[in-house]
């Protein structure tokens, strides 16, 4: 049964879902001949990361649908003056005349309009809110598309599906299924050579640093490698996969304690578990895993079922039994429907 939307997200839950949407009758309207298409939603993704209170964690652009890991940052939004608001706001959805003008903002045009107080909350909300999020992803690439092909219709299916991400291995693990599903499908060969994926956008930075050589530190521990890695991911767009806060960085990253590298790592190793169906465990990918409280086993069953699945079926995510438990009781419901079940 469909759970409505306003059920799902609550960020006193979880800040982290996993949004899937799909073309209309799975066509490949992203693909054959239509590829461009695909950089088109990246570049539109990036510019709504620096509009909306919304991190975008994660994502990759297939031929016929899209996976995208967003984080909502409520406490930024809250802290946002009324100009910001409407700066940003303006940025995601021009301003227009009555007859479709656009306009041109200027100061004079934000003083008028900062004193809606009313108006400037609204926007607030909308501004760290899932759906018009997707909403402002989604539309305009549709009206492009259909004026390319000189149709109407509709582009997207109606509704997307989004997954609530409830602790740091599920968020691993959804970070790992995104950027591997260009070599799930057989359509890239290494996760680095994934076109319009995240660990592409955040291999190719690091790399138009010359800093690619300290990711390898990776190799001699976390706290070499985070060391080493240092603030790598600060300008770039996505959400950092370290938090690095503690450590003087001024913007909040996903998981305290955990490099670029070793995701690296992590992430090469499942590749070859897709690709060849056995990877070797190294020392430092047993050191990772350790520290996650899993091992090679149970990470390599999660992602195996995950691939396994046609579609994804569930509403949370979580690796925790007794996390899922608890939230049931709060809910009032006997169980929620756990996208993959731990197999520990």
């Amino acid at each position: 049964m469909t759970v409505p939307r306003s059920q799902l997200v609550d960020v006193n839950v979880t800040r982290y879902y996993h949004c899937i949407s799909r073309c209309v009758r799975r066509a490949h309207l992203c693909g054959d001949g239509f590829e461009h298409r695909r950089q088109w939603i990246e570049d539109r993704l990036e510019m709504l990361a620096g509009c909306f209170a919304v991190s975008v964690c994660g994502f990759a652009v297939m031929d016929n649908h899209l996976h995208v890991l967003l984080r909502l940052d409520v406490e930024d939004a809250s802290s946002w003056s009324a100009e910001k608001i409407l700066r940003r706001w303006s940025v995601a959805y021009p301003p227009k005349t009555p007859i479709g003008k656009k306009i041109k903002i200027t100061q004079a045009w934000l003083d008028e309009h900062v004193k809606d107080e009313k108006r400037i909350e609204l926007l607030r909300g909308r501004l760290v809110c899932l759906g018009w999020f997707m909403k402002a992803l989604k539309e305009p690439l549709a009206r492009m598309a259909n004026k390319e092909d000189d149709c109407k219709g509709t582009f997207w299916e109606s509704r997307y599906k989004s997954i609530a991400i409830l602790d740091d291995e599920a968020l691993l693990t959804t970070c790992a299924y995104i950027d591997l599903n260009p070599v799930a499908a057989g359509i890239a060969a290494t996760p680095e050579t994934s076109r319009h994926t995240s660990i592409r956008r955040r291999v190719r930075h690091v790399k138009a640093q010359g800093k690619l050589s300290v990711l390898k530190a990776a190799e001699a521990g976390s706290v070499p490698g985070s060391r080493a890695a240092g603030n790598v991911e600060e300008k770039l767009w996505l959400c950092p996969l370290e938090d690095r806060r503690r450590q003087g960085s001024s913007r909040e990253g996903m998981l305290e304690g955990f490099s670029l590298g070793s995701y690296l790592v992590l992430v090469d190793y499942t590749s070859r578990l897709r690709r060849q169906g056995k990877a070797r465990v190294s020392r430092k990918l047993a050191s990772i895993l350790d520290r996650l409280g899993s091992n090679s086993d149970t990470w390599s069953q999660r992602i195996d079922r995950l691939f396994a699945k046609p579609r994804l079926f569930g509403s949370y995510f979580c690796t925790d039994r007794s996390r899922l438990q608890e939230l049931a009781r709060k809910r009032g419901v006997h169980h929620l429907d756990n996208l993959a079940s731990s197999p520990g």
